[in-house]
């Protein structure tokens, strides 16, 4: 979880009154001293130095970092209020925060599910329960794997803990191999709205195929593989209302200790402890464990993301993955309305760090997040995504969804979802190659008319190609050509479809955004229901992803007349 806004400025005029208004919010001021009470706190934290945050991103994860205003959030008990203190920060308590963060968590008036006062988050086992319905629905469809074991299932004696489980969408019945999609979600506890989001993804393609073409087409030639519960032990305490982010594991810290565990995103074998991004002490927040990989959860994700992709990158750290592989890695937080990508040790690009970009910001405009490199805000080590593009090439980044840990529901049913659950679906649509396809133009507003006609009737097919689709100032082109298929895409080669030109709506390509045309001839056609798959290229050659849209060919039926005499 991290997080950077730019906005409103202090309003220093303000500071003879004792208080500062940022952002709508009033701050008390705080003295260099020992707030009062039992804490935790939410502060915020003026620095002068960059270096300043780096350090503390060595032990404490700040919420939000605001560089260009020099401020940064974070939670901290008495000790950690000294240590900031100590490091040179100026501290003023955000009371608003701290009284949300301390609030206990109860079950609403008539609430008989979810996580108590939030019934839109399911709990551990009510996802699993979803996953396993989503299964006996659609058996052809979806698999329910175990893919290893949480700390507390690995203990004998104590808490009987959980399988971990990953929830795997594709059509049996097409054969492969098909480009892949991981999902992973909430490796941090208290990050309540990512493994919703992923439940709710699963059950938007489960209960869209075969009606949305989209989605139909994604579940018939590609593969989504989603770990809705990353770290159950650490979420079943989350759910009874502490604030934990680590997984369980009782030998760090104390047994009983809320600080107990490791932070299973800091974990990964990859450069692990390499670069002042986690801490090698026990209690603290980002504790990475004694060794790499120590976590029965970390090796359980690792195990099986080496299992579904191939290593496409080599162990030189300069060395990039060819431009054609393949599969796509997503781990999703909260909170920060951030896209973030490799590498998160070092501020220097990582090889195919254009390449990532390009689809960052792609995916930005969907959800309408900040695209940035995961270095931006501090340094991490040992994390998911560093671990899936440095380790085995694959295009790997992670969502920082929302602006709460414990997102109300109402902003998680009508900001965080429709706004993520298009950029989950481009991802999928890209995974065949994410560092090729997000630089080509999207096709919208694809239409066909009539919907149904005779075989041998003539169809009109419309659409609008776009190259600008992009959060940020990535290169755009003028469009240079679109092309249907008719019952396969472009990638099926036993038969090859045919590539059909479809011509600018205005008689020439010469914009970043054309509308285009064709007529379809049907007269080759079986009646019945068939899709039809369009893409569009731009003048550097890039061809994006495609779109699809059924259409129907009836065959008349004629009843035989009757006469009768009378």
């Amino acid at each position: 979880m991290k997080r950077r806004q730019g906005g409103a400025r202090h309003q220093l005029s303000l500071l003879a009154l004792g208080v500062i208004l940022l952002s709508g919010v009033v701050l008390a001021q705080t003295p260099a001293t020992q707030p009062q009470g039992q804490g935790p706190w939410v502060v915020r934290a003026y620095y002068d130095d960059r270096q300043m945050v780096n350090d503390l991103a060595a032990w404490l994860e700040p919420w939000e970092v605001h560089h260009d205003e020099g401020y940064l959030v974070v939670a901290v008990d008495h000790a950690g209020y000294d240590r900031m203190l100590e490091a040179g920060f100026h501290l003023e308590i955000d009371q608003r925060l701290t009284d949300e963060l301390n609030q206990p968590r109860a079950m609403l008036p008539g609430q008989t599910s979810g996580i108590p006062g939030y019934p839109c988050y399911r709990t551990v086992e009510e996802t699993f329960t979803t996953a396993q319905q989503i299964v006996a629905a659609h058996p052809h469809l979806a698999t329910w794997i175990d893919i290893g074991d949480s700390w507390a299932k690995t203990e004998p004696g104590g808490s009987p803990g959980y399988d971990l489980r990953v929830l795997q969408l594709t059509n049996s019945a097409v054969s492969g191999p098909k480009p892949k999609l991981f999902v992973m979600a909430s490796v941090h506890a208290r990050e309540y709205t990512p493994a919703e989001l992923a439940t709710r993804f699963a059950e938007y393609l489960a209960q869209n195929y075969d009606t949305d073409p989209d989605v139909t087409w994604l579940l018939d030639y590609h593969e989504i593989h989603l770990l809705l519960q990353a770290n159950p032990d650490g979420r079943k305490m989350a759910e009874a209302g502490y604030f934990w982010r680590k997984n369980t594991n009782e030998n760090y810290c104390s047994p009983t200790s809320s600080y107990r565990g490791a932070d299973l995103n800091r974990n990964f074998e990859f450069l692990w402890g390499c670069c002042g991004g986690s801490s090698g002490s026990e209690c603290d927040e980002l504790y990475r464990g004694p060794v790499p990989a120590s976590e029965p959860e970390t090796q359980a994700v690792q195990n099986y993301v080496r299992s579904q992709f191939p290593d496409q990158r080599s162990d030189d750290l300069g060395d990039p993955a060819p431009d054609d592989a393949t599969g796509i890695f997503l781990d999703l937080h909260s909170h920060g309305r951030l896209v973030l990508w490799p590498w998160g040790f070092v501020d220097t690009p990582a090889p195919n760090g254009t390449a990532l970009q390009t689809l960052g910001r792609k995916l930005a405009y969907y959800n309408g997040y900040e695209p940035e490199q995961a270095y931006g805000l501090y340094p991490t080590d040992g994390t998911t995504d560093d671990f899936a593009y440095g380790d085995l090439g694959l295009a790997a980044y992670t969502f920082e969804l929302g602006t709460w840990f414990f997102e109300e529901c109402d902003v998680f049913e009508n900001t965080i979802l429709p706004g993520n659950l298009p950029a989950l679906l481009h991802a999928a649509k890209v995974v065949r190659t994410p560092y090729q396809t997000p630089a080509g133009p999207d096709v919208l507003n694809l239409s066909i008319s009539p919907q149904g006609a005779l075989p041998g009737e003539g169809m009109i097919l419309t659409a609008t190609i776009d190259d600008t689709r992009y959060k940020g100032s990535e290169p755009t082109q003028t469009i240079a050509a679109a092309e249907y298929y008719v019952d396969a895409p472009p990638w099926v080669t036993s038969p090859s479809p045919t590539a059909q030109p479809m011509a600018a709506a205005d008689g020439s390509f010469d914009q970043p955004i054309e509308g285009v045309e064709a007529s379809l001839d049907t007269s080759a056609l079986s009646g019945g229901r068939h899709i039809l798959f369009v893409r569009g290229q731009d003048a550097d050659g890039h061809w994006g992803p495609v779109s699809a849209v059924f259409f129907d060919l009836t065959t008349r039926t004629y009843l035989p007349l009757v006469l009768s005499a009378r």
